[in-house]
């Protein structure tokens, strides 16, 4: 096989309820998450003499933490081989943005190996391995939207009319697990809108934005600066931050809005505007 290039898409979480604390650690949930194809990182896998990774982001660790390598490392023991391939990652999705962009890298790459190895392991120990490295990783094995519980690994196939968004990102990112940790004990801040948003049939919530907010409180300005805006239906946190989402108005200009957001707000802010997957 030559060179195999996939797209691994950035995704949303429409809702993110958080139901508790579970034995092993993490955090029970129940979650829609759609994807966003327009915005993905890129995943080539070509032969090579031995195993080689690439990444055009040199703040990402190039080594044995990077899920990309942690995945080839699943897959060669579950399969019993080793990985003679060279495999180059294109970062588009800012990391510490609750976008899932490593998990979707972790996952294109286990498609990519059981390709190249003739569907050795086959989708249901994809799953497994997926599972076994990061809860969100098993969501970018399938199609389309899913609901996600359990620690997130348990997938239902779901629906949601596609959204326009605008996505906006402050430079710093949000540690998952420290928002995690702080979920228990965290409190709303006063004159901040947290109740869920009903929209197109959808109930739009996320629970982690009590404790993201509570630690950095320029995320729940950035929440309310959005939705006092006309382009603006709906606003959420995008998982565990610290970018965040838009729902826009029809007749919105999403240009416009994220110069507005630069201007008013922040210059150092990345911004993507596009539309949810169905």
């Amino acid at each position: 096989m030559s060179t195999l290039t996939l797209k691994a898409p950035a995704k949303l979480n429409l809702s993110l309820r958080v139901l508790g604390r579970r034995a092993d650690g993490f955090h029970e949930i129940d979650t829609l998450m759609v994807k966003l194809s327009g915005l993905h990182d890129l995943i080539e896998i070509a032969p090579a003499k031995s195993f080689a990774f690439m990444c055009d982001d040199v703040t990402l660790p190039s080594d044995e933490d990077n899920l990309v390598i942690k995945a080839v490392r699943a897959y060669e023991k579950a399969a019993g081989i080793t990985c003679k391939l060279a495999v180059t990652l294109k970062k588009n999705i800012p990391h510490g943005a609750g976008l899932g962009g490593g998990s979707s890298d972790a996952a294109a790459t286990l498609s990519g190996l059981d390709q190249f190895h003739d569907g050795k392991l086959g989708p249901a120990r994809l799953h497994e391995l997926a599972a076994m490295l990061g809860s969100d990783v098993p969501f970018f094995l399938t199609p389309g939207a899913a609901r996600c519980t359990g620690r997130g690994e348990i997938l239902a196939p779901a629906s949601a009319p596609p959204l326009r968004i605008l996505i906006v990102k402050p430079p710093f990112g949000v540690s998952t697990p420290d928002a995690y940790a702080r979920w228990a004990d965290s409190r709303a801040l006063p004159g901040i809108r947290y109740a869920p948003r009903e929209l197109d049939g959808l109930t739009l919530v996320n629970d982690l934005e009590r404790p993201v907010f509570g630690k950095h409180l320029f995320l729940a300005e950035l929440k309310e600066w959005l939705l006092e805006r006309r382009e603006t239906a709906a606003a959420l946190l995008c998982g565990s931050g610290s970018a965040m989402f838009a729902v826009l108005h029809a007749d919105a200009d999403p240009v416009d809005f994220a110069r507005c957001a630069r201007h008013e707000i922040d210059p150092g802010f990345w911004h993507w505007a596009g539309t949810t997957d169905a």
